[in-house]
């Protein structure tokens, strides 16, 4: 199955803010990146799936008015950190994130290692569909583990992997992990 995954475009907020899960806008130049996004795909899917928060959801629709809204795509639960600036997070919350983040939950969050299980189930059900061709609306947490999944990397390194506003990616799912590889990145 062919599937494709485009990170959502840029948001109204500014980066030194941790926003995750919440649902903030897109930025005034959506529009454009929208159009830039389409030209570079020319395609019809069998199926839309995307995060139900709104900077992805608008984007799918763009692709189909028939989209699978999935809560184990959306970006990663910083929990109480959710809309603060990261520099006023407290020093003696943030250092063991910082120093384990695979493991160590945000308070009433997370941790990589739970979206990432979350990311297999769905990635793990897809595998077994039918489908030909597939689009996927995510963040760039979501697309950096499914870095790590299709390559299998450690979750350590999942910061690594540079994920653009608005990049798409196209891999080819197999039957199995051993059957997947990455196609483009457009």
């Amino acid at each position: 199955m062919q599937v494709y995954v485009i990170r959502h475009t840029k948001v109204n907020i500014s980066s030194s803010v941790c926003y995750g899960q919440t649902d903030v806008e897109l930025a005034s130049s959506f529009q454009t990146e929208k159009d830039q996004i389409h030209a570079l795909i020319d395609e019809e899917f069998d199926i839309v799936f995307s995060s139900p928060l709104s900077r992805c959801k608008i984007l799918a629709k763009s692709f189909s008015e028939e989209i699978i809204l999935d809560d184990r795509l959306k970006e990663f639960n910083f929990g109480d950190w959710e809309m603060q600036s990261w520099k006023d997070i407290p020093a003696d919350e943030i250092n063991p994130w910082y120093t384990d983040f695979v493991t160590t939950k945000t308070p009433n969050g997370e941790s990589m290692e739970e979206m990432f299980f979350r990311l297999t189930q769905f990635m793990d059900e897809l595998r077994n569909q039918s489908h030909k061709k597939v689009l996927i609306v995510a963040h760039g947490g979501i697309i950096r583990l499914l870095w790590c999944y299709l390559v299998q990397i450690p979750i350590k390194n999942a910061f690594k992997i540079p994920v653009d506003y608005g990049e798409v990616f196209q891999f080819n799912l197999g039957n199995n992990q051993e059957e997947d590889f990455i196609l483009k990145k457009k």
